[in-house]
């Protein structure tokens, strides 16, 4: 896998895991919000660690900048 995220890309991932994180462990999400959130959480960290995001991959598309 080749990487296609930028480190502000993988930065904004990581942030909205820690929010997630924070919403749950405060009691303020609950239910079917906070199992779709935990997945998305966990996503979302998964592909900020490896730098790779299968969506760009079939896009065809990245957030890192091209070397001319």
């Amino acid at each position: 896998m080749k990487a296609n995220m930028s480190a502000a890309d993988r930065a904004i991932r990581m942030l909205i895991v820690a929010v997630i994180a924070l919403l749950y462990f405060t009691d303020t999400i609950s239910g079917t919000l906070a199992i779709i959130l935990g997945v998305l959480a966990i996503v979302f960290a998964f592909t900020s660690f490896t730098g790779f995001c299968p969506i760009y991959y079939s896009l065809k598309t990245g957030t890192i900048r091209k070397k001319i």
